[in-house]
């Protein structure tokens, strides 16, 4: 898991059946100091997640086939929680 940012929102009309419904952000991963940190990547939102919005985001491919109950799901990056706030080293942020 991963701590990140919401930057954005992709708006797709044409996609898998299972997702249908469901969104999609663009998140940019934060390194301990809450800066941004490496590329951009699309993510599934499983929370209703927002712009702006700090987030805990599961990298590994697992949160969405279980939250889609599909076994075949091909999303490797989802949503997984809003973050209120997080410690690091002592520092809240």
């Amino acid at each position: 898991m991963k701590i990140a940012r919401v930057v954005g929102n992709v708006v797709s009309t044409v996609k898998e059946k299972t997702h249908y419904g469901k969104k999609f952000l663009i998140v940019e991963y934060m390194d301990q100091n809450g800066q941004a940190q490496g590329a951009r990547q699309i993510a599934f939102d499983a929370v209703d997640a927002g712009i702006g919005d700090v987030v805990l985001v599961d990298i590994d491919g697992g949160a969405a086939k279980m939250l889609l109950n599909d076994k075949e799901d091909i999303s490797n990056v989802t949503i997984c929680g809003v973050l209120d706030h997080y410690t690091f080293d002592g520092v809240k942020h």
